[in-house]
């Protein structure tokens, strides 16, 4: 397709925006967490492991003065501020920062906070707990880490599953990482319920809204249209489970991108509709992008497709919500 074609060669597409797409409360607050930090303490504030994982996010707060390290061991001693992802971060971190006298903020998403918090009252209780997730995910990591070594169990799959092999098969809960495929996960918690009927549940399901109603857009459209685009990071687990998702539901070519020179174009030339929605730490603005770069090239016709209303707010951590009261 030539690009410099005229208007009238160019040949329609129907594009259907799924709704909700892009970000999530949690995001939001940690993202503003940082942009605050920045304008109340000014740069350089620290931020450990990416904020949220979208690199295009991340590089427009380094150049805002963010600094991003992997561990705490790459911050220098300093009165400036330490701000923890919205992954959540385990229990050693800030014992590490406290140790140190450094500045430290919380911005773990509070749906994150939640699982910590169940999975500890579990082990209080005697229980070993088994988390369903992603081995070497932020969010597992440092869900792992609320509890000793030993204390949590993680399976990734039905098989894990029939592979398990607690210390108490009568003292066991489960908790779950809150960025999975609902699908999945419900095919791994039958599989638990199954195999340990005492198995003790979440009292709300674990897998977060904003994951939810993503997913359950997406499976609206991906059967209508010739392509599915995911507007989000390779590292984003809600994003890979958003191509996952439009791939079941019946969409041959589904793609995850981050920018519009991401996409290859030679895999979309004979489309004649495409579904396209964002992972929840994808701005808008990479959307709206990806929206013109198909213009540029398709008389393009976009309708919102809408399975789900989100007024979900989630408040900055108190040390910045104090500061902004001054």
């Amino acid at each position: 397709m030539n690009a410099a074609a005229s208007p009238a060669a160019k040949p329609r597409l129907d594009v259907r925006l799924c709704a909700p797409r892009g970000f999530c409360a949690g995001v939001v607050r940690a993202i503003d967490a940082v942009e605050q930090a920045l304008r109340v303490f000014g740069p350089p504030v620290y931020v450990r492991h990416e904020i949220v994982h979208n690199k295009y996010v991340v590089e427009g707060l380094r150049r805002k003065g963010a600094v991003f390290v992997d561990e705490l061991d790459e911050v220098p001693d300093t009165q400036a501020p330490v701000i923890f992802s919205a992954h959540g971060v385990p229990k050693s971190v800030p014992g590490e920062a406290a140790g140190r006298g450094l500045f430290a903020i919380d911005a773990t998403c509070p749906l994150v906070t939640k699982v910590h918090r169940e999975a500890e009252l579990h082990w209080r209780r005697g229980r070993t707990v088994v988390l369903v997730g992603h081995a070497g995910h932020p969010e597992v990591v440092g869900t792992m880490g609320q509890l000793p070594a030993g204390a949590v169990l993680l399976v990734e799959t039905v098989e894990d599953v029939a592979r398990l092999a607690p210390p108490d098969e009568a003292a066991l809960a489960y908790v779950t990482q809150t960025t999975l495929s609902v699908d999945d996960t419900r095919e791994i918690v039958d599989a638990l319920r199954a195999r340990f009927p005492a198995i003790a549940a979440p009292h709300k399901e674990d897998i977060c809204y904003a994951t939810t109603n993503r997913q359950e857009a997406v499976k609206k459209v991906a059967p209508q249209v010739d392509a599915m685009l995911v507007v989000g990071s390779p590292n984003s687990s809600n994003s890979q489970r958003l191509k996952e998702v439009a791939e079941r539901a019946g969409c041959g070519l589904s793609r995850l991108v981050l920018r519009a020179s991401d996409i290859d174009w030679a895999l979309f030339g004979d489309i004649r509709s495409l579904g396209i929605t964002a992972g929840a730490s994808a701005p808008e603005v990479l959307v709206e992008e990806i929206i013109d770069a198909f213009a540029e090239r398709y008389d393009v016709r976009v309708e919102t497709v809408s399975t789900a209303d989100e007024s979900v707010f989630f408040p900055l951590p108190r040390d910045l919500r104090d500061k902004a009261a001054e």
